[in-house]
């Protein structure tokens, strides 16, 4: 593959010390997915590249492409710093739960735009609500559910995922792909009422309208995100949250 320069918007999924004085960046971008790169000396006190190549960063950046998969920074300029969320330290660990969440779901060069703004969103209502409900279990949920409709793997929640049943929908099956009716119900897990209302609501609402609902339904919200993707996907994540909320 013949050298050439690259420039794209991209966010910080996560960086990580290299050498003496370099990064390993994994960058989320809206056309070629995600992508590893290095940022040569970026660790010392002189780099032009300042604090800007930090994780949930939103960048210009530019980038060279040689023969190795591995690309290198040569050049940033931030677009969104989201500095409200680094000083409150729920926002901060709501942010990177999102960013691990892309990253794991979404590993690949498959572009996805989608999820790149939905991420960018993301980011953005933490940034403006730190310290607030954005970052709570619930906004943390909702998120990945967009994740999943993103990645073609959203749960069949208006009739029975194995029957097609209409009606007495109780339980959630990771292996059927969504929920089930009392007569399919074996293997499956009890989904209460409010957290069928809670994902089908999460789906359809934006992020800044995010549901409200008791633990307990998240927690079973949870449950059926985490059956839908080691199923489907074969990836675990880690928790939505640090603790309820």
């Amino acid at each position: 593959m013949s050298s050439r320069a690259v420039k794209t918007e991209a966010v910080v999924l996560r960086s990580m010390r290299y050498g003496e004085a370099d990064r390993i960046l994994h960058l989320y971008t809206p056309h070629r997915g995600r992508v590893s790169a290095i940022a040569k000396g970026v660790r010392r006190a002189r780099s032009r590249f300042g604090g800007r190549l930090e994780p949930y960063f939103r960048l210009h950046i530019e980038l060279h492409e040689g023969r190795s998969e591995l690309l290198t920074v040569t050049g940033a300029q931030t677009v969104d710093g989201y500095a409200q969320l680094r000083g409150d330290g729920r926002a901060l660990d709501a942010a990177a739960r999102a960013c691990d969440a892309v990253g794991r779901l979404f590993e690949t060069s498959e572009p996805h735009p989608g999820v790149f703004n939905l991420l960018c969103r993301q980011l953005a209502l933490l940034d403006a609500n730190a310290g607030g409900l954005a970052s709570t279990r619930a906004g943390a949920l909702a998120f990945r559910l967009k994740l999943l409709l993103a990645a073609g793997l959203a749960p069949q929640l208006g009739a029975c995922a194995s029957c097609g049943e209409p009606e007495h929908l109780v339980g959630f099956s990771g292996a059927a792909g969504g929920v089930v009716c009392a007569a399919c119900e074996t293997g499956s897990f009890p989904l209460e009422q409010e957290a069928h209302g809670f994902m089908a609501d999460a789906l359809g609402r934006a992020l800044t309208e995010v549901p409200q609902v008791g633990a307990a339904a998240l927690g079973q919200v949870e449950r059926a995100i985490a059956a839908t993707l080691e199923h489907h996907a074969h990836v675990r994540l880690m928790p939505a949250a640090g603790h309820a909320g």
